[in-house]
């Protein structure tokens, strides 16, 4: 039997079927393989995915943030900080720009990207990557850095693609653009698009221009490579790449591409760290009040919020435009005063400190050390005091404070104390009185140096500024006039009378005198003599009963006269408080500065409610504002009115805003201590309260004198330069008109009509206005 030849041409023709039938079995072998792996990545075998759960609330930490009463957000807490924002604040031009460059198909496909797959895989991903947005995503929330090894990638890529399939499933296109744009670290504490735009422009997300968006987007490829504090050049193309790809895609004309690319970066840094921006010091009060609210109040299931990743919401009652204002009077004015502090301690040979002894030096300096941070650190470590305080005698690098910025050098820890402490320092708060709301308050001269809050913490001497306190308890019990004339003499109060143990003969400052003088000029002039006189009727307890019920922390206060001169230690949160009852017509209004807690979803979770108190009738508190107006018409407190300072050293740098020029009702008064170791003005409208403070770390550090060291000097400019802003700002309503006057009152402040009607007293001073 003859065999079958195969001809060449069928043979041929096998091996191509052959060849056929092993390509599908390959490519069908790919595809099954493929499956399973998509199979056994679903059911958690390379590892667990996001349950259901997960997936509709995708674990986040969420910032708490601080808003001011004009709606600005001045702080956060956070280990991440992160604010979410609906995609209603998200601008267009900042969504197109995201989709133009990563995930042009965006809205075409359901997670995974078939024509950008295919093409990376075929050109390797040199013609770009096939990552769609929903995939990034599920990368940010679930699945986390990119692997290292090629096969931990791919099973890495295989569960982004499940993940992003379920996310569009439980998700729409809106929601995920809003979920990556509030996930994604553009670095400099900005997670997410909120603080971005804050940090990196200083503006919300709806305020974004289209070239600020395409800065932003750009960064979406590697933020710690286009970082724009690091590499301005390399953000600047990235930025112009995301307008090229806004262009290719029809999102912007050619013609407004190229304007926008030859814009420069116009970055406006705005750092959000917990030692920077606005209201240092009050936001570190709010931060204390949160951790002792979150002691008492627990979430709906019983666990304790958390003030860092809750994403609470604190609005307070600081505004932060008048908080900018303060802040800026503060920094102007004790920038300057340093200057003439430094000038004059030139020849002082124990600088910054006066009228001490060098032993008195060194036990300030070891105090200061023993409460130091780094005293603390190494009692941590076990060291040994021995140890710890050669360590404060070795120099080291470090970074210290100055008015011209902080300044990086090598100094002993030991002299970096007495370097600090050569810094004057200043506190002011500033109050509506009729609800105690507080709209300013500036703690210290810079909080990242000096984190002691002098507003609420800190308790100074507070010299004349205590008078009004012992005037309002005589007109109380007396129904004393400010027209009323009192013996400007040496006037002593005998031993055993009000506890006192010798005889107390205060004098005047400059040791003048003169014959009878009206509460109203005594006043005005600080004379202690008829203060002495008035505290003798009243007595001292009235006195401490008085300021108690307005809020002053009167457990340390002695009941002796000499309070009435201000020796008692009191906080400018008391001061502006207790001042605030004059101009509330005698009821104490408790300061307010966190108005409500919100939870993430808008629910109130804390509601302040005010606590007031009728402490002296409207009668008194008015008659007592019309005393302390006499201070700024013709006393220690004139020059706000004025030129007649500027020839002071001190006022006649144009950097303080004198003149200030005020033409307005202003009640206030001066306060001065011994060897000027603070200086004080309470200043009053009827619809704001300021009280500044202004002194050295520790009482040794003053001026020499009292031209520079009064409180008209070192306190009043901050007032003055503040409310001058205030004014200028006609949005912040502040008042210009008269305090309210009572229907009914029986007591006469008008002296020119009462000397009319009194032509039989001796006749009052002639430089005191009326």
């Amino acid at each position: 039997m003859a065999t079958k030849k195969t001809t060449p041409n069928k043979k041929k023709a096998n091996d191509v079927r052959r060849h056929i039938k092993t390509f599908w079995k390959i490519f069908a072998s790919f595809i099954l393989l493929i499956i399973l792996i998509f199979l056994l990545a679903s059911w958690g075998v390379f590892g667990s995915l996001p349950d259901e759960t997960s997936l509709e609330n995708p674990e986040k930490n969420l910032a708490t943030e601080i808003i001011s009463s004009d709606g600005k957000t001045i702080g956060k807490f956070y280990k991440e900080n992160r604010t979410p924002v609906p995609f209603d604040s998200l601008p267009d031009h900042l969504v197109n720009a995201l989709i133009a460059t990563e995930d042009a198909r965006f809205y075409d496909h359901s997670g995974i990207d078939g024509k950008g797959t295919v093409r990376a895989i075929a050109f390797l991903g040199s013609r770009g990557g096939a990552s769609t947005i929903s995939q990034q995503l599920s990368k940010l929330f679930f699945t986390g850095e990119r692997a290292s090894s090629k096969i931990e990638r791919v099973l890495q890529k295989v569960k982004e693609w499940i993940i992003a399939t379920r996310l569009e499933r439980r998700y729409t296109k809106e929601e995920i653009i809003t979920m990556y744009f509030n996930e994604y670290d553009f670095l400099n504490q900005a997670v997410g698009i909120e603080s971005a735009a804050n940090i990196y422009f200083d503006k919300s997300p709806a305020q974004l221009t289209t070239v600020e968006s395409a800065m932003l987007v750009g960064m979406f490829k590697n933020s710690s490579l286009f970082n724009p504090n690091r590499r301005p050049e390399m953000v600047l193309d990235r930025r112009n790449v995301v307008l090229s790809q806004m262009e290719k895609y029809d999102y912007i004309s050619e013609k407004v591409m190229d304007s926008l690319q030859a814009l420069p970066l116009n970055l406006k840094f705005t750092p959000q760290g917990h030692d920077e921006g606005s209201a240092t010091y009050f936001r570190e009060y709010a931060r204390n009040f949160m951790e002792d609210w979150i002691k008492e109040n627990e979430k709906p299931d019983g666990t304790k919020y958390n003030i860092y990743q809750d994403g609470l919401k604190v609005f307070v009652t600081i505004d932060s435009k008048m908080q900018e204002y303060a802040e800026t009077a503060v920094k102007k004015h004790m920038a300057h005063l340093q200057e003439a502090f430094d000038d004059q301690n030139k020849k002082n040979k124990t600088a910054p400190f006066r009228d001490i002894t060098e032993k008195e030096t060194e036990g300030i300096l070891n105090s200061a050390m023993r409460k130091s941070d780094r005293w603390r650190q190494m009692k941590r470590q076990e060291k040994t005091e021995e140890e710890i305080i050669a360590s404060f005698k070795k120099k080291v690098a470090m970074r210290v404070f100055s008015w011209k910025g902080d300044i990086d050098t090598i100094m002993t820890p030991l002299d970096s104390i007495r370097y600090h402490k050569s810094f004057l320092q200043a506190a002011m708060m500033s109050m509506v009185p009729q609800t105690g709301e507080v709209k300013a308050w500036v703690g210290g001269i810079d909080y990242k140096h000096y984190k002691y809050d002098m507003v609420k913490k800190g308790r100074r001497q507070i010299g004349s500024t205590f008078k009004p306190f012992v005037y309002a308890t005589a007109i109380d019990q007396m129904h004393m006039s400010p027209c009323d004339t009192l013996p400007d003499t040496m006037y002593t109060i005998p031993e055993g009378r009000h506890h006192l143990l010798k005889p107390w003969s205060p004098k005047n400052s400059g040791n003048s005198y003169g014959g009878m003088v009206t509460l109203k000029y005594a006043l005005a002039n600080s004379i202690n003599t008829i203060t002495a006189r008035l505290i003798d009727r009243v007595g001292p307890e009235p006195v401490i009963d008085l300021v108690k019920k307005m809020g002053v922390d009167t457990e340390k206060m002695p009941a002796v006269p000499s309070i009435a001169l201000g020796t008692p230690d009191v906080s400018v949160y008391e001061m502006v408080g207790a001042y605030s009852t004059f101009a509330n017509e005698g009821v104490y209004v408790e300061p307010i500065l966190i108005q409500r807690i919100e939870d993430k979803n808008g629910t109130v979770l804390y509601q302040n409610v005010p606590k007031t108190k009728d402490v002296i009738s409207n009668e008194t508190a008015y008659v007592t504002v019309s005393l302390m107006e006499g201070v700024t018409q013709s006393g220690s407190g004139a020059r706000l009115r004025g030129t007649w300072a500027v020839n002071s050293p001190v006022y006649k740098n144009a950097v303080t805003g004198y003149p200030y020029d005020f033409k307005n009702p202003i009640a206030g008064k001066t306060g001065t201590t011994q060897n000027n170791s603070d200086g004080w003005f309470m200043g009053m409208v009827p619809n704001l309260v300021t009280g500044v403070w202004v002194g050295g770390d520790d009482r040794a550090t003053h001026f020499g004198s009292t031209a520079y060291g009064q409180g008209a000097t070192m306190a009043l400019p901050i007032w003055g330069m503040y409310m001058k802003s205030c004014y200028a700002d006609e949005s912040l309503n502040v008042s210009k008109e008269n305090f309210k006057r009572p229907e009914n009152l029986s007591i006469e402040t008008d002296c020119t009509k009462w000397r009319e009607a009194n032509t039989d007293v001796e006749e009052i001073p002639d430089e005191f206005d009326f």
